[in-house]
């Protein structure tokens, strides 16, 4: 809301300002409104530029979360929507470019009119001033011959538009879903393209196209006093307005908006580079059913939060590539991990490698560990994890660690109850997990707290077979799917009725939702967060956490 705010503000104000501005009176005449619609759309683009790299600074972030003691539960969740603004600034990047673009082609083509025009009006004689002296010009077109699109591909600000404005249509295109999903090498490479977008920026209003009346010109000629002489001049003419208005560029300041964020990135990929060059250690591989690939690692000086992630490079694969992937592992353990799904070339191509037997084990790259919304799980006293699929792994990570607080009777802990959803379309996928949700339930059980975790396992999608046999051994302790104390579920969950018996068990509590899994079951927890949360500050209240990255 703020950032919508400052934007409206700055357009608003930018187009009074060039709409009203007495240097710009001359230009205005030749122009009209489209000059101010230009101007304000520029000052809102140098703005949103400086916005745009602010979110993907990922140590900047992460530092924010971490560190800093002003980042309350309230900012830090700004913090998780860093993605979801960095869009949003895009958005409007590619709406105030059209505006902007669209805008200055009227002006071409009022300046063009202009330059055609023998009317003897204010825009013909203004038209004509470059006949006088090089200073005086204040039409870029100076021939009858000159077309819109000889300006646009000859001249620094037209040339550099359409390469600002071609570098911005395929960055934006290639960013949808879709193209993520399916084509995350297009999406990857084509958003480098943002270096030629920021260099042409800067340049873009080097040559001044649009001018106004200098300073010391205005003293001298102002244009409430003088303007109506310049139609009808005499040869001997001796008042006050007799010499000719002299124009000048208007100074470029995109420079001035994004050489901050420009060096803040810079140092922010520097940081990387230097990180992913220290050594990693592989020190263990394990292929889990359902094509899920862990990989165990170690670092020098690697120091990691549950729920955070790295981003990952397999130079035999590909040198500029990097993925990001949840730790898995907890941060009482002497090595980090991460679970692997089959989805996509990258990925299928990492899992073939490190399957080839007797082959020389891959070099790994490692950047990271960078914060998510699932660092402060437990800063709640009621947690609800919920993962679908691979998006159980930052989970995990939680688990492992509630288990080794468990072991070493951390009596700092604060939250008191943990409800765990896990939602898998196959029964492989549930096999990795098994192990340590087994030896969950039976060190809280030792420990006298079995209450502590509630785990719900949901199978989506299942077949006869697997009916049949859930049916057969229906009055067994364990399940039959995963072999655990708890029976799998089969079906979705009703979010309604499993958070209406959390707020009953916690009348009193603040309960944190965390998610990570699809944009459909997102919106499914935002609702149900909102309206099983009490307006009364004293009763339960559900906050709804996302991973982002």
């Amino acid at each position: 809301a703020a950032w919508l705010g400052i934007n409206i503000f700055l357009f608003t104000y930018y187009f009074l300002f060039f709409d009203r501005d007495e240097r710009y009176f001359y230009t205005r005449a030749i122009l009209g409104s489209a000059l101010a619609w230009a101007r304000a759309s520029a000052k809102c683009l140098n703005f949103n530029s400086m916005l745009i790299l602010l979110p993907v600074c990922r140590n900047l972030l992460s530092f924010l979360r971490g560190t800093c003691s002003c980042c309350r539960r309230t900012l830090r969740k700004q913090l998780d929507h860093n993605l979801t603004f960095h869009k949003l600034v895009a958005y409007a990047l590619a709406l105030l470019t059209a505006v902007h673009t669209i805008a200055h082609l009227f002006n071409l083509e009022r300046y063009n009119h202009s330059q055609q025009a023998t009317d003897g009006s204010l825009p013909a004689v203004l038209s004509k001033m470059h006949l006088q002296g090089s200073n005086k010009w204040l039409n870029p077109i100076h021939s009858n011959r000159t077309t819109v699109e000889y300006v646009a591909f000859t001249t620094i600000p037209g040339l550099t538009g359409v390469i600002i404005t071609l570098a911005l249509i395929l960055m934006v295109t290639s960013s949808t879903e879709f193209i993520r999903r399916n084509y995350f090498e297009v999406f990857w490479y084509t958003h480098h393209l943002f270096l030629i977008y920021f260099a042409g920026l800067v340049i873009h209003g080097i040559a001044g196209l649009v001018r106004g009346q200098t300073e010391e010109s205005m003293e001298e000629v102002h244009p409430h006093r003088c303007a109506q002489y310049l139609t009808k001049k005499d040869e001997d003419c001796s008042h006050d307005c007799c010499k000719d208005p002299e124009f000048g560029s208007i100074p470029t300041e995109s420079w001035k908006w994004v050489l901050a964020p420009l060096l803040l990135y810079t140092f922010e990929r520097i940081l990387r580079v230097w990180r992913s060059r220290q050594k990693v250690v592989v020190t263990k591989v394990v292929m889990h059913p359902a094509r899920v690939l862990e990989l165990q690692m170690q670092k020098k000086g690697f120091h990691m939060e549950v729920g955070q992630y790295i981003f990952v490079n397999c130079p035999a694969i590909s040198l500029l590539e990097w993925h990001p992937f949840t730790l898995t592992s907890a941060p009482e353990e002497d090595f980090f991990s991460i679970h692997i799904r089959a989805a996509g070339d990258w990925t299928e191509r990492l899992i073939d490698t490190f399957q080839q037997q007797n082959a020389e084990m891959p070099r790994i790259e490692v950047d990271g560990p960078f914060g998510t919304a699932s660092e402060d799980v437990f800063q709640y006293e009621v947690a609800m994890l919920v993962g679908a699929g691979i998006g159980v792994t930052p989970f995990a990570s939680i688990l492992k660690s509630i288990w080794y607080k468990f072991q070493q009777a951390d009596q700092t802990l604060k939250t008191k109850k943990i409800y765990f959803y896990w939602l898998c379309r196959d029964t492989g996928a549930f096999a990795w997990f098994n192990d340590l949700l087994a030896s969950l339930e039976q060190k809280m059980a030792e420990s006298g707290k079995a209450d502590f975790l509630t785990y719900r396992l949901f199978l989506t999608g299942w077949n006869t077979s697997i009916a049949n046999n859930v049916a057969l051994h229906f009055d067994t302790t364990t399940d039959t799917v995963t072999g655990l104390r708890h029976k799998t579920i089969f079906g979705r969950p009703m979010w309604n009725s499993e958070f209406a018996a959390v707020a009953a068990a916690h009348p009193r509590s603040v309960v944190g939702v965390f998610l990570c899994g699809p944009g459909s079951l997102a919106k499914s927890l935002q609702k149900s967060c909102h309206q099983h949360s009490s307006l009364d500050p004293r009763k339960v209240k559900f906050y709804f956490n996302k991973e982002n990255f």
